[in-house]
């Protein structure tokens, strides 16, 4: 009868049979990660990035496609008879540029914040809605010069349309200045290590709300 035949210790398994090991996905764990409001953590089944992020990426994606809407049903509606040509306040010019100074301003902020230099994003964050508080005054301004020159919203078909878009997109600057005065006491209380998030989202949708604004300009001059 022979010996038993004894497995070696230090022999090692078979890996092949097993696979290459898969790590499992990231999940956004709400704590800022490095301080630069990146903060992931292992799970199963979850998304790589901030929902947050998800959530103002659906926003847009609506808000695109309500403006393109809108949009489109001037192209349609300016080629009827009835259509007049409708004279443009010239402060429309000096929104534009609030808008975009805006835009620059929570940019610098957000690059600051990624930066940890929290007294320039933060004095960056606080130019940026003041230059936006500006643009809608100047819309309110631009609607006034319009009704001293005789044109209400109910006028004729252009002005009925110049009064909506830009109402329609003066709504979405006051939503965002609503969420804007909220993080701004949060970020002066405190710099939460979710701050460099908030002001990344910020940056993102006033960059939109100016490239929404350079296409209704567009759409206004070229009729």
């Amino acid at each position: 009868m022979s010996a038993p035949v004894l497995a070696d210790a230090d022999a090692k398994p078979n890996l092949k049979s097993q696979g290459p090991a898969i790590p499992p996905p990231l999940r956004w764990n709400g704590r800022g990660g490095d301080g630069d409001g990146r903060g992931f953590s292992p799970s199963h089944g979850a998304l790589p990035f901030p929902t947050a992020k998800l959530g103002l990426w659906l926003f847009l994606a609506a808000a695109t496609m309500l403006f393109a809407l809108v949009g489109s049903a001037y192209l349609v509606r300016m080629g009827l008879p009835d259509w007049e040509h409708l004279p443009k306040p010239g402060i429309l010019w000096v929104n534009t540029l609030w808008l975009l100074l805006g835009s620059l301003a929570l940019e610098v902020a957000r690059r600051a914040a990624r930066a940890r230099e929290v007294a320039t994003a933060r004095g960056a964050w606080i130019l940026g809605g003041a230059f936006a508080l500006l643009f809608v005054v100047g819309q309110l301004l631009a609607w006034g010069r319009l009704a001293a020159w005789g044109y209400f919203l109910a006028t004729n078909p252009a002005s009925s349309f110049f009064y909506l878009l830009t109402a329609l997109h003066g709504l979405h600057v006051l939503g965002g200045l609503l969420v804007w005065g909220r993080a701004t006491v949060r970020m002066f209380r405190a710099w939460e290590p979710a701050a460099p998030l908030r002001i990344e989202l910020a940056a993102t949708y006033w960059h939109f709300l100016l490239g929404v604004w350079a296409a209704m300009l567009g759409l206004f001059w070229l009729t």
